[in-house]
């Protein structure tokens, strides 16, 4: 009965294993909002990383959490590294791309609590009254990453963030 069992537990490990590998390399999460606002205003909220903390769905994780800004106060090369507790990990972003209003693309480097370095990508399009904004998040997948994908995707790990985090920069902007 325990070789059975044992048997059993190592064709399962192994089926989720060899399952793992036919994931793809890359991953993607992708949201979108209507914001009733200018996208130089949404942009301007996006592009300078001191206003993050009205919108961002982490910022409230750890109130403690320790915050840097160097290079330009916003716009492209503007940086914003964070350390804090578990919830919220280390990392930082860099604004590599900043044809406001329309794109703002960001180097998103986590280092802990694992290393794993994406890009970010907001879109703005004016429509109406308003504005569609995009919040797109790409990036490799390693094999740990494609082991966990089979338990849960990365679009429901990030995306109700995306989703709590664009319906906080609405709030802002719309004020």
């Amino acid at each position: 009965m325990i070789k059975k069992t044992l048997l059993l537990i190592v064709v399962v490990v192994a089926a989720i294993l060899g399952y793992a590998t036919t994931k793809p390399d890359t991953f993607s999460v992708q949201r979108e909002i209507t914001i009733k606002a200018p996208p130089e205003k949404i942009a301007g909220l996006i592009t300078d990383f001191h206003y993050w903390a009205a919108w961002s769905p982490w910022e409230k994780l750890d109130p403690a959490m320790r915050r840097t800004f160097t290079g330009p106060a916003n716009g492209l090369g503007a940086q914003y590294a964070w350390q804090g507790n578990d919830k919220v990990g280390a990392g930082r972003m860099e604004i590599m791309e900043a044809a406001q209003p329309e794109r703002t693309v960001i180097k998103l480097d986590f280092l802990k609590p694992f290393e794993s370095h994406n890009t970010t990508t907001f879109s703005m399009t004016p429509e109406g009254d308003g504005t569609k904004v995009n919040w797109t998040m790409t990036g490799p997948s390693p094999y740990v990453s494609k082991v966990m994908t089979v338990f849960v995707s990365m679009d429901r790990m990030i995306g109700k963030d995306f989703e709590k985090g664009l319906a906080n920069l609405k709030a802002a902007a719309e004020r």
